[in-house]
This record gives structure tokens, C-alpha cells and sequence, in this order.
């Protein structure tokens, strides 16, 4: 179901921070001072989410109502707890099929990659609570509505959602060129989370070191690399090749 996406009031955005509401990012007026300020800046710190400073015209903007120097943007969604997904799915199905964004940060893609995972039957998508891109209108619109079908769970970092995936019996396979193996030699069938990295970095050193298979898309022409949902279109549809 969807929700009210805006939360303005240095009080209040403390009040949703505190009630775990999912928060995506918080808009703070530069210069604001006082211990309400600090409050906030330390919850901000403590769980992870993104501020930026920005001047008054800017929060004028986002709402006419008495922002008091903050205003907050909720996720329309809520978010699912990994080992809570990873349990309710692996007792559901025998073989199902995750996907590991590590810090995609693209609204659209993220979009993007939602409503191809829901066409191909993925089972729960999983993010970080930090540097990943937030679930926005354009995230809603890209995906066609998917973002409200497929479950969607963030964790503190990827790695440790790898390793959990692991001992839950489910294969790791980061998409990555750093590999001479391509996809079409990994078993899908069994078991699967899939890692996608993001637009610029790729996935994360550490992640790569900790997963069970890497693999590549073979590139036949000049330019180097896929759009990451494109990439990962590829990666989920050779899954369902396999499967069917």
C-alpha cells in the first residue's frame, strides 16, 4: 500500500527516524543550529540515512507548510527484513531467486530493474540501507507499479546479506567482468541470488571476494559494458531460460 512520502518538522522527522519509518533521505536547511539540530543529525548518522544541506528556498519549495528547517521523504513501501524474506521464500519454493543491488543509486534503474525482476518471477529484491537509490515517484513510474509486487528488503551491508544468503543454501553470483566465465556456464536452476553493482563502481571488492560464482555478459562490440539494468535483464531472463 502506499504512503504519505513527506514528513516536514525538525520534531516530527525525529518522531519517524525514532518509529522506523522508512526514510530515504532528509533535507536539513544549512546553518540550522540547536539541539533539536543535533538530535537529528546523530539519529541520521546512527541509522544510516542520507541528509543534504540545502538553503531555505529549497525546502520553501518542496513543501508550503512550517518545515522548521527539515523535511524528510518517506518511502512509499515498506521494506521487508532479510532473514524474515529469505525464510517466508526458501519455505515457499524450492529453488527461488533473489537479486543483490550493491549500491545502485539511479532511481531509474532501479526502476528499471524492478519490473524486469517482477516479470521474471524473482522472489525478493535486497539493497543497502545506505547509498542505495531511494524508492521516488520515477522509481514508481519506471517500474510500471512493480516497486508495490515484489518484495524488497534493505540491509547495513551487502556482503553481510551475501553470507547469510549463503548459509540459508543459496548459490551467490556477482555480475562482474572481472571473470573469464560467462553466464551461460553458471547453474541458475539451483538456489540463485544474482549481484548487481553500481552504475560507476560495480559491485564492491569485498562482496566479490565473498560470493560462489562470478560471471560476465560476452560483449561482441566496441563499447565495454551494459546499462546495469539492461546487464541485469540478461542475467535474469538466462535464468529463466534455464529454469523453463
Amino acid at each position: 500500500m502506499q504512503k504519505t512520502t513527506q514528513v516536514y518538522g525538525i520534531r516530527a522527522v525525529i518522531e519517524a527516524i525514532s518509529s522506523n519509518e522508512p526514510i530515504d533521505k532528509v533535507f536539513i536547511q544549512k546553518g540550522l543550529k540547536g539541539d533539536l539540530s543535533r538530535e537529528l543529525e546523530g539519529l541520521l548518522r546512527k541509522n544510516g540515512i542520507k541528509a543534504s544541506y540545502v538553503p531555505i528556498e529549497k525546502l520553501n519549495h518542496l513543501t508550503k507548510n512550517n518545515h522548521q528547517g527539515v523535511v524528510a521523504n518517506i518511502s512509499p513501501i515498506t521494506f521487508f527484513n532479510l532473514e524474515e524474506l529469505v525464510e517466508t521464500v526458501t519455505q515457499k519454493k524450492e529453488s527461488p531467486l533473489f537479486l543483490l543491488l550493491d549500491q545502485l543509486s539511479d532511481v531509474r534503474n532501479f526502476g528499471a530493474i524492478i519490473r524486469t525482476a517482477e516479470c521474471t518471477g524473482v522472489d525478493g529484491i535486497i539493497i543497502q540501507k545506505k547509498g542505495a537509490a531511494p524508492v521516488t515517484a520515477d522509481t514508481i513510474k519506471t517500474s510500471a507499479g512493480a516497486v508495490f509486487k515484489i518484495p524488497i528488503a534493505k540491509v547495513d551491508h551487502i556482503k553481510d546479506a551475501v553470507y547469510y544468503l549463503q548459509a540459508s543454501n543459496i548459490s551467490v553470483v556477482a555480475a562482474t567482468e572481472k571473470t573469464d566465465d560467462f553466464i551461460y556456464n553458471i547453474d541458475f536452476k539451483v538456489p540463485t541470488a544474482i549481484v548487481m553493482g553500481s552504475e560507476d563502481r560495480g559491485i564492491s571488492p569485498s562482496t566479490l571476494k565473498a560470493v560462489d560464482h562470478l560471471a560476465k555478459i560476452p560483449l561482441l562490440g566496441k563499447i565495454g559494458s551494459l546499462n546495469v539494468s539492461v546487464a541485469c535483464a540478461v542475467f535474469l531472463y538466462e535464468a529463466v531460460r534455464q529454469r523453463t
